[in-house]
């Protein structure tokens, strides 16, 4: 017989109990389960320590949002977590996946929480998991072992095509481990591709008094809330696959589903991605600390609109849903309350430009189109930025080798060694070396 938990617990698991499945997942299940009344409920797990499972568990459960707009905040209680548990239990993390009517399981585990270590398969055979993907092979193998049926398993994290990474990391290590396990989630369990998008900067001391304050007046008895979230207003998820045992009804409340996210990543990558690159490295060079200071500077929207202009053209979508996700982002970038540093945004610039600027310029170049404006600026700011110690590029010490071989000690110099870093078609490209040239005279000089 096999060993189960009474239907009533959560449907769905979470791993990475952090702010933003507080301010997104967590929130879009509860709006669904108000819609259709129901309780389908999510066990949050955090990655390992147990701090904010026991927090979160000492309040109830519940917490605030609060959604940070320009004119105001607006402050809700969220109660779509009904159990939160350490990453390390592994009671808690099995038994939660012997709920019969478990769904699926959604991610938010950052890049780093995909890898496959050699170590994994032999931790899994003496039942001690400890990275995340090989605690996901240990409860798809519970469930397996309990004679229940496959789930959904759901990659929310800002990883190109998402689903088909977590399926490659999952079927990988499963044929290392069990053969039988690896057939078994080949036949049944799926992995579907996410777009997300919300931007939630850090909850600080004033954030939780408010929130207190506010939930001290809600019914439900609640009268601290040590674990509120902010957030911006905007909000978007987009979601391509199957769903197996079912979902909650996140399409009545704004989750938009399509059969290939690709676009959609792709949007999200050149508009908002490529144009926070742009305004930080820009901004940065101009005085700016802020998203939304630097949107007071002519310099850097205009730049910015050019960029914007550039990608709508080699990007697969009408010009009104372009010019809706532009609207959106001049709002969501000129909100005063949501500080977004531009040194955050600038950190890792050698490992996001290829995806973000770069991808414009070259899609752009195979449609024969002319140099967009947003390019030379972009990799302008990124080498003035590359000489202050505001820097944080793990990946920026091979390029910065080759500036010390070739004595390029100034910007100028630095262009060719550069553009020859990032690949040999923009080593190639006068037309940008000289633009690039042209943007660091510009930005120097306005300095």
């Amino acid at each position: 017989m096999s060993d189960r938990q009474p239907a009533e617990g959560p449907r769905t698991i979470h791993l990475g109990l952090g702010a933003f499945f507080r301010a997104h997942q967590a929130f879009y299940t509860h709006h669904a389960d108000q819609v259709a009344g129901q309780r389908t409920g999510i066990h949050a797990f955090t990655g390992r320590k147990p701090d904010a499972a026991e927090t979160l568990a000492a309040q109830g459960f519940s917490y605030t949002l609060i959604e940070r707009g320009a004119d105001g905040d607006r402050l809700e209680l969220i109660t779509s977590i009904r159990a939160a548990s350490a990453g390390a239990d592994l009671e808690a993390w099995r038994s939660a996946w012997r709920q019969p009517d478990l769904q699926l399981v959604t991610l938010t585990i950052t890049e780093a929480g995909y890898r496959v270590t050699d170590d994994d398969p032999a931790a899994l055979q003496a039942g001690r998991p400890g990275s995340a993907m090989a605690r996901l092979l240990d409860g798809l193998q519970t469930r397996r072992r309990a004679d229940l049926p496959p789930i959904a398993v759901v990659s929310c994290d800002n990883l190109a095509g998402n689903g088909g990474v977590l399926a490659g990391r999952v079927a990988d290590l499963a044929a290392r481990w069990d053969t039988g396990l690896a057939d078994w989630i080949a036949e049944g369990v799926t992995f579907p591709s996410t777009m997300v998008d919300r931007i939630t900067p850090a909850t600080t001391d004033a954030d939780r008094e408010q929130a207190t304050a506010w939930i001290a007046g809600q019914p439900g008895g609640q009268t601290v809330d040590r674990m509120p979230v902010v957030c911006e207003p905007f909000t978007e998820w987009v979601i391509a696959g199957a769903f197996p045992a079912g979902r909650p009804a996140w399409d009545r409340v704004g989750v938009t589903f399509v059969d290939d996210v690709e676009p959609y990543e792709r949007r999200k990558l050149w508009l908002l991605n490529a144009g926070h690159s742009l305004l930080a490295y820009v901004g940065l060079a101009l005085g700016h600390t802020t998203i939304d200071q630097a949107m007071t500077d002519p310099r850097c929207t205009e730049l910015l609109e050019g960029l914007w202009a550039a990608a709508a053209e080699v990007l697969p979508f009408g010009r009104a849903e372009i010019d809706q996700a532009t609207a959106d982002l001049r709002e969501r970038f000129t909100n005063p309350r949501i500080r977004h540093n531009l040194a955050q945004i600038a950190g890792d610039g050698s490992q996001k430009l290829p995806n973000r600027t770069l991808g414009i310029y070259r899609a752009r170049r195979a449609a024969g189109l002319p140099l967009d404006p947003g390019t030379p600026a972009t990799l302008a700011g990124w080498l003035i930025h590359l000489g202050t110690d505001l820097v944080n590029d793990q990946g920026v010490g091979e390029l910065r080798d080759k500036f010390d071989r070739a004595g390029a000690s100034t910007p100028s110099d630095q262009v060719p060694i550069m553009l020859d870093h990032f690949g040999p078609d923009l080593a190639d490209d006068h037309e940008l070396a000289t633009a690039v040239h042209d943007q660091l005279k510009q930005l120097q000089a306005d300095r």
